[in-house]
């Protein structure tokens, strides 16, 4: 059996149209590659044209192009599962497919919910703290009387000069795991025992961050005081930021949370793994390329022709995508954006690159359709107010960590480990 096909065998292979074929391969679903010389002498030979209207626009044939049997295939039962997963719905990620139910989150018509609330209103007046025990399910109070992180302030303040020449991402990352084995109930499985650690991973996370000492001050303020942010309006965008990050649903990180929290260990534990599935990115770290876009966008002496040049297919006719541009679960726009864009409008500095976040967005919107994310919004607040690099992130994980906790609190509630099944799709070896 050849280890390549045509166009003709791989649509049949996929039950689609070759047109069909050619859009999955613009859309990164299917590579092709260029015909051998043999190939297209046989495509000529069958009457298929290089000047046909299936030519590609670099002025290639798609049909001329072959196409790896095996990806064609493992595409082909992929399309399959996903017909059959469709009339089989688990209840959890227990030994089924992969659906779990959660209390926590919403995300429908086009807005963010958290236990039924909108997630955009509560951002116009809570505090991380209050959106917190609205997910953890108590009291504001408990959380802001919860007991401070049983570490003491001169081993904190070492550790951070330790490693002060880091990112806050570096940091966190090693801070956190050295917290939890300061931490004397760390593996309590009590209500009250859950709810002091949540609160001190939240609050020590933070400093972590920002590198300063924990505090029992609203967290958004900690973070303006370490980022020498003065103005009131400015820390109170930042307060918006931190709520609009707390959650979204099962995300790569807190699905990563949730399958670490369902083998046992602590929250610690789990939150350690969703930071470093944040980081990825296509996730948390997404902020990082939508800075560098700014960067970029910001020298360039076209901003439209740049954006076509950026946008341009690649050889095989696939459209790169833009960092912090589209979100599948808003096709009318990201929400959260929305409201701190316009909020970072209202609060810029008279002197600030806020028009050409604007005039950016603009151009994105004119040449794609495309509105700005979360992402986007976050990295435009790092820019606008000059805050440290890094901050967008700062801000993310900072907020998304209480999610953590809520979803972790959740799965320990429910007891059984996250274990789905492979569905194989390589080749059988016969005997």
């Amino acid at each position: 059996m050849s280890s390549y096909m045509t166009a003709a065998e791989a649509a049949a292979e996929l039950g689609i149209s070759r047109a069909t074929l050619y859009a999955y391969v613009s859309r990164g679903l299917l590579r092709s590659a260029p015909a051998t010389d043999d190939a297209t002498d046989a495509n000529h030979a069958s009457g298929v044209s290089s000047t046909s209207s299936n030519a590609a626009p670099n002025g290639r044939s798609h049909a001329a192009r072959r196409y790896d049997a095996a990806e064609v295939r493992r595409l082909a039962r992929r399309k399959a599962d996903g017909k059959r997963a469709g009339k089989v719905a688990q209840k959890v990620l227990d030994w089924g497919v992969p659906v779990l139910e959660s209390s926590i989150t919403l995300i429908a018509g086009g807005k963010l919910f958290y236990r039924g609330q909108d997630a955009v209103e509560l951002a116009r007046h809570a505090s991380l703290e209050e959106v917190a025990a609205l997910l953890w399910e108590c009291t504001p109070r408990r959380v802001l009387d919860a007991p401070a992180a049983p570490i003491a302030a001169a081993q904190w303040s070492a550790w951070l000069k330790l490693w002060s020449g880091h990112s806050p991402l570096e940091r966190a990352l090693v801070l956190l795991p050295a917290a939890a084995a300061q931490m004397p109930r760390i593996w309590a499985q009590g209500r009250d025992a859950q709810l002091d650690n949540a609160a001190v991973l939240m609050r020590l996370l933070a400093a972590a961050l920002v590198s300063a000492a924990p505090s029992g001050e609203p967290l958004h303020r900690q973070i303006a005081h370490a980022w020498g942010v003065r103005s009131r309006n400015q820390a109170d965008l930042l307060r918006a930021a931190l709520v609009l990050c707390a959650d979204h649903e099962l995300n790569a990180s807190t699905f990563t949370v949730r399958c670490i929290t369902s083998t046992g260990t602590h929250l610690f534990g789990a939150a350690t793994g969703g930071l470093a599935a944040l980081a990825g990115p296509r996730h948390g770290g997404e902020t990082v390329r939508v800075a560098a876009l700014f960067e970029e966008a910001a020298h360039a002496d076209d901003l439209h022709r740049y954006l076509a040049q950026r946008l341009a297919p690649d050889e095989n006719g696939v459209t790169p995508s833009l960092s912090g541009f589209g979100h599948p679960l808003y096709p009318d726009g990201d929400p959260r954006a929305r409201l701190l864009l316009d909020w970072l409008a209202q609060r810029a500095p008279a002197r600030s690159p806020m028009a050409e976040v604007d005039l950016l967005a603009q151009a994105v919107m004119e040449t794609t359709g495309a509105r700005p994310t979360l992402d986007y919004a976050l990295a435009a607040i790092e820019r606008v107010l000059a805050l440290p690099r890094g901050a967008a992130f700062t801000l993310f994980a900072a907020g998304r960590v209480t999610g953590w906790i809520a979803h972790a609190l959740e799965q320990n509630a429910d007891g059984r480990l996250i274990r789905p099944r492979a569905r194989y799709v390589g080749e059988h070896v016969h005997a």
